[in-house]
């Protein structure tokens, strides 16, 4: 599961171009996150961009940070974050970080470009995502076969949430020049954008989704926080978030690549033993937006999506590639070597 790839040369510029189609997205809780027991400390410095880092998705991130596993493991992890997954894989082919926690679908785009990246610890089964339409659009949109002629709300062009849409699109017979997608992040910007009609409906996770419609500002469309969501509108398991990095840095630090894998395949154990009421208890008071309850039922919802032991789900891959087939030329006129955009060598290790 090995192929040799260069870093490539810094690409600030670009990712400050890229960083302007979400900028006002606020849905992550600050652009470092050092706090916690496992942040400032001594020990080999890591950093993981994170596309995201309070959306419930990507909450083995900080979790790890707060239970104190990345210092147990020696490592001194500096987590950041972007509002979207696609800023972060682009942190992260630029050499800017040496991780990022975002969707596995981005290792297969990566390849197609020429890049080895590849999945070390797989969060989850399923996306995570849920599709909401605005109450004023209810009754336009029904199904995805609806989409034609609508706005669409995603976190980032070229993110999992913009592939996402364009799959349920085209699988509906609905073309994707027939849509608008619309930048718009998560959280507050979403919520907004959804509120004011910029979008009819979008894609978002938690805790964007338990705001929603706590305010009764939409509806459920499609949920797909579940495996069985995933099974019922992708046709099988979505491994979506993950750890993934660059395939020639995990082949010269396979130990520091070890102690990350040994950190969150404890934290996935310590997450399928524990209730979404004590794993909020462990995040940052900010998560919760000042209502704990609330935030709770939004970890509560997506809980199902998270694999217990970072071990690719058998199928996923290729119903992720099946998904970006479908309205991606570049993926669907090429050759993807599966076996090389994952590993469970660092997972199955740490499992044993």
């Amino acid at each position: 599961m090995r192929q040799s790839a260069r870093f490539i040369p810094s690409a600030a510029a670009g990712l400050l171009a890229l960083s302007s189609l979400t900028a006002c997205a606020n849905d992550a809780a600050g652009s470092t996150a050092d706090t916690g027991s496992g942040g400032g400390g001594k020990g080999e410095h890591v950093k993981i961009m994170v596309g995201g880092l309070d959306k419930v998705i990507y909450l083995p991130a900080m979790l790890t940070q707060r239970l104190g596993y990345f210092s147990a493991e020696g490592l001194d992890v500096e987590l950041l974050s972007e509002p979207a997954g696609v800023q972060a894989e682009t942190a992260l082919v630029s050499g800017q970080v040496q991780g990022a926690v975002g969707f596995y679908d981005h290792t297969l785009d990566l390849q197609v470009k020429g890049k080895s990246v590849e999945s070390v610890v797989q969060f989850s089964r399923a996306p995570g995502e849920v599709e909401v339409v605005s109450n004023k659009a209810a009754n336009k949109i029904t199904s995805p076969k609806d989409f034609k002629g609508k706005k669409l709300g995603i976190t980032g062009l070229g993110s999992s949430t913009d592939f996402l849409t364009k799959y349920l699109a085209v699988k509906n017979g609905v073309k994707v020049s027939d849509f608008t997608p619309v930048a718009v992040g998560a959280g507050p910007t979403f919520i907004s954008a959804l509120q004011k009609g910029s979008i009819d409906g979008g894609m978002t996770t938690d805790p964007t989704v338990a705001t929603i419609l706590d305010k009764k500002a939409g509806k459920v469309l499609l949920d797909m926080r579940t495996p069985q969501g995933s099974l019922e509108a992708l046709g099988g398991p979505y491994p979506s978030s993950s750890l993934y990095m660059q395939t020639d840095w995990v082949n010269g630090h396979k130990e520091t690549v070890q102690k990350l894998a040994n950190a969150f395949v404890k934290t996935l154990k310590w997450m399928s033993t524990h209730s979404a009421t004590e794993i909020a208890e462990k995040m940052p008071a900010d998560y919760s937006q000042g209502n704990k309850f609330l935030y709770a039922s939004a970890i509560k919802s997506t809980l199902p999506m998270f694999t217990e032991d970072g071990v690719m789900p058998a199928n996923g891959p290729e119903t992720v590639e099946k998904v970006l087939k479908s309205f991606n030329p570049n993926i669907k006129n090429a050759k993807v070597d599966l076996s090389k955009t994952y590993t469970t060598e660092f997972v199955e290790k740490a499992t044993g």
